[in-house]
């Protein structure tokens, strides 16, 4: 016999609401977060920072900083090669 809280496909129906709300708690903080970021840029920005360069910052210090100077001397050259530089 099958058990009540299964369906045709044997699905444990608690387990399955477990996980969806798990991700849905998630998903809220994901968004709680988010929300507290923009503030933050917006304080940075009421303060006169500039806040694209200030997320040009952050994702450089996540990248691995030999390969932040390889782009960089790539990026001079190509500059220097269309009189840029």
């Amino acid at each position: 016999m099958q058990d009540s809280s299964e369906g045709s496909y044997g699905v444990a129906a608690g387990e399955l609401r477990s996980f969806i709300e798990r991700f849905e708690r998630l998903e809220a903080e994901k968004k709680d977060i988010a929300d507290q970021q923009k503030e933050v840029m917006a304080e940075a920005k009421g303060r006169g920072y500039d806040t694209k360069v200030m997320r040009k910052v952050i994702a450089l210090r996540k990248r691995d900083q030999d390969d932040i100077a390889e782009e960089e001397a790539v990026l001079e050259m190509y500059k220097s090669a269309l009189g840029m530089a």
